[in-house]
C-alpha cells in the first residue's frame, strides 16, 4: 500500500510485512477510523480502528503502529 494513505472505512490486511508483531497467526484483519496524522518514523504510521473476526465484525478496537509499505487492501 504505498500509493495513498488509507481512509477511514478501508479493510486491511496486517500481517508481518507491516510489523513483526502481526506475523503468521498474530496477523489480523483490520478496519480504519482514522490514520493518526503526526509524523513519526519514515514510512510508519499510527493506525487506529477495529480488528474484525471471521465474519466481518469488530471484534476490539485498537491502536497499530505498521509500516505503510507492508499493508495490504482487502475487499
Amino acid at each position: 500500500m504505498s500509493e495513498a494513505l488509507p481512509q477511514p472505512g478501508d479493510v486491511l490486511y496486517v500481517g508481518g510485512a507491516a510489523s513483526v508483531q502481526f506475523q503468521g497467526d498474530r496477523a489480523l484483519t483490520f478496519r480504519v477510523i482514522r490514520v493518526d496524522p503526526r509524523r513519526t518514523y519514515d514510512g510508519w504510521l499510527w493506525i487506529d480502528g477495529y480488528v474484525l473476526g471471521p465474519s466481518g465484525d469488530a471484534i476490539e478496537r485498537r491502536v497499530i503502529f505498521v509500516r505503510r509499505d507492508g499493508l495490504r487492501k482487502r475487499r
